[in-house]
């Protein structure tokens, strides 16, 4: 009887503790700014529905007055007419994003395991070598990486560009971090307990709980894939991406403006149904998992 009414009184103070106003003004201030947000990708989609006679109006409009599809029709009559199918850059961009995104998360996954719940000799200076690495661009990087694949004759291949997003050490620190604060000592020990095999833990317990890093890495590798242009390792025009294509296209001068402005829609699409889909994953799995000691 008085746990209930603790637990009465608990619910009365936290009614008379929220205002009604300050919701309102809460609701308020996020939707005025996600409307401001949202501006540069409602303008960037008005210049593609902008007609040439728009496109260098002053001063500029953010809607189209008079929206047309024009320059998505000329894009694919662009398309169209490349010697190589635009078909085979598509699933190059394809083949080499979804490879290498799910390369880098098994990857990363299985060598932050170890990492995180056990001690081994090196174990900390490894992981100071991988914290280490995150100070460097890619910029910095270009020419070791270039050195290093082509010492291992992998230039003008996929493998150019997949072995690279396989080894990225965001994802292993990415990972590293969330199963230290997600995934307890204890409910490995009683794995161990009932017999677990490691891969069992991994596979079973551990990689659920890890579900918001996953989906992390889904999209941060996903968006450095899927717009690589990849003309410093990739020669052949038969292998090369999507986004080199499209560049290729819209470097035309001005008269191709429009064209490329649908090109800047298209390459974003897939990035951002990725971003989309696991952004919601992520919200929903870091309010129901995870348990603490």
């Amino acid at each position: 009887m008085l746990k209930q009414n603790k637990i009465s009184g608990h619910k009365k103070l936290s009614r008379l503790s929220r205002s009604r106003g300050g919701d309102i003004a809460m609701i308020l201030f996020l939707t005025i700014f996600t409307l401001i947000m949202e501006i540069p990708m409602v303008y960037a989609v008005s210049m593609s529905l902008k007609p040439s006679s728009e496109l260098w109006k002053f001063p500029p409009t953010l809607l189209a007055l008079n929206p047309t599809l024009k320059h998505y029709r000329d894009l694919f009559s662009l398309m169209s007419d490349t010697w190589v199918p635009m078909i085979r850059y598509i699933f190059n961009t394809l083949f080499i994003t979804v490879v290498g995104t799910a390369g880098h998360i098994i990857l990363a996954s299985m060598a932050a395991y170890p990492l995180s719940k056990y001690s081994f000799p090196g174990s900390k200076a490894i992981f100071i070598i991988i914290r280490t690495s995150l100070m460097f661009s890619g910029a910095v990087l270009a020419i070791p990486n270039y050195l290093i694949i082509n010492s291992l004759h992998l230039i003008d291949s996929y493998a150019s560009l997949i072995l690279p997003a396989w080894s990225t050490t965001l994802g292993l620190y990415l990972m590293k971090q969330f199963m230290d604060q997600m995934v307890p000592m204890s409910l490995l020990e009683s794995a161990d307990i009932d017999g677990a095999s490691e891969w069992t833990k991994f596979s079973k317990l551990v990689m659920p709980l890890v579900k918001p890093a996953t989906a992390t890495l889904l999209i941060l590798r996903v968006q450095g894939l899927w717009t690589t242009g990849a003309t410093a390792y990739i020669y052949t025009e038969e292998k090369k991406t999507l986004s080199y294509a499209l560049s290729q296209i819209s470097t035309s001068g001005i008269a191709r403006a429009g064209v490329g402005a649908a090109i800047s829609i298209i390459m974003l699409v897939p990035p951002l149904l990725v971003f989309v889909i696991s952004q919601s994953n992520v919200i929903e799995t870091m309010s129901t998992s995870g348990i603490k000691e």
